[in-house]
C-alpha cells in the first residue's frame, strides 16, 4: 500500500523517466527528431548500434537477440517506454520485446497503408533493407494493404552506410539512389515508401531525383503520435519541461558518432560508449 502523498511522488518520478530509442545506427535519429517535435517535454535515451550497422543484411535471429540486449540496457537506464527506431529492428525484435517487457514498446514499419491510399497511378515503390523485404512483417503489410495496388519492393544495400557517415549528397550516393529510384519511376510508381529510418535523411535527395508529382512516405511522425497516445493513456507523459534532457550511446566510436549525430541533427551531440 502506498502512503498518502507517495502515489503522487511515484507518478512524478515515472513521468519524468526517459523514453528509450534504439536502432542499428543513425536511422533512429530521424524518429527522435519527430518525437522531439511532438513531445518536447520528454527526456530521451538513444542507442545507435553503429558498430554492427547495417542490420538490414543480418539474420532475423541476430536482430532479435541484439534488440533484446539493447532494450535490456535501456531498461537499466530507467526508461518508461521503448521505441524501436528501425523498420528492420521492428521486423526482427518487436514481438520478442513485447513478450519480455511490461513497459510499452512502440514499433515502426514501412508505410504501405498510407502509400496505398495516396497513389493515383496504382503503383507504389518501396525502398527497403534486404532483411525487411524478406520478413514476415513485410509480407503481412503487403497482404493487408497492398492488394488494391501494385507494390514494387526494392532492397537498397549501401544507402545505410552513406547515412552512417553523414554523407547525404555526394556524387556516389546520388548515383546509388538513382539506381534504386529510376526503375520504380519507369514502372509507374508515383509514391515511394522509405522502408528504413536511415533513408529519411535521404528524403530531399530522393525527392529531387523522383521529381514533382511523386509522394514520399515515411512513418516517423506517426510513431511519435502513437508514443504520445500511449504515454497519455498510461499516465506516463512528462509534465515538467524543465527536466527534459537527452543522452546518447553508440557501440561504435563515440568521437565519430558525435560528429555524425551532430551533423544529422544539426546541433551538437555528445555520445557515450555503449557497454553492451
Amino acid at each position: 500500500m502506498i502512503a498518502e502523498g507517495c502515489g503522487h511522488l511515484l507518478f512524478v518520478v515515472v513521468s519524468i523517466a526517459p523514453v528509450g530509442i534504439f536502432d542499428s545506427g543513425m536511422g533512429g535519429l530521424s524518429v527522435l527528431h519527430e518525437i522531439r517535435a511532438a513531445l518536447p517535454d520528454e527526456s530521451i535515451d538513444c542507442v545507435a548500434d553503429s558498430a554492427n550497422a547495417p542490420w538490414g543484411d543480418k539474420p532475423a535471429e541476430y536482430i532479435r537477440v541484439r534488440g533484446l540486449e539493447i532494450a535490456g540496457f535501456l531498461v537499466g537506464q530507467g526508461v518508461k517506454a521503448i521505441v524501436i527506431g528501425s523498420n528492420t529492428g521492428t521486423a526482427g525484435s518487436a514481438e520478442a520485446l513485447r513478450a519480455t517487457l511490461t513497459m510499452p514498446v512502440i514499433a515502426i514499419e514501412p508505410g504501405i497503408k498510407p502509400a496505398a491510399a495516396a497513389t493515383k497511378s496504382g503503383v507504389v515503390g518501396a525502398i527497403v533493407t534486404t532483411t525487411m523485404g524478406a520478413s514476415d512483417r513485410m509480407a503481412s503489410l503487403l497482404d493487408r494493404f497492398g492488394r488494391s495496388v501494385r507494390v514494387i519492393s526494392v532492397p537498397a544495400p549501401g544507402l545505410v552506410e552513406h547515412v552512417e557517415a553523414a554523407d547525404l549528397d555526394s556524387p556516389a550516393l546520388r548515383r546509388l539512389v538513382e539506381s534504386y529510384v529510376r526503375p520504380l519511376l519507369e514502372q509507374g510508381a508515383d509514391t515511394i515508401v522509405l522502408g528504413s529510418t536511415h533513408y529519411v535523411f535521404l528524403r530531399p535527395l530522393i525527392a529531387e531525383i523522383a521529381g514533382d508529382g511523386v509522394t514520399i512516405v515515411d512513418t516517423g511522425a506517426a510513431v511519435a503520435r502513437q508514443l504520445a497516445r500511449v504515454l497519455s493513456e498510461r499516465g506516463l507523459a512528462a509534465k515538467h519541461p524543465a527536466t527534459a534532457r537527452e543522452h546518447f550511446w553508440t557501440s561504435g566510436d563515440p568521437a565519430e558518432s558525435s560528429r555524425v549525430m551532430s551533423a544529422l541533427l544539426d546541433r551538437g551531440v555528445s555520445v557515450k560508449k555503449l557497454a553492451v
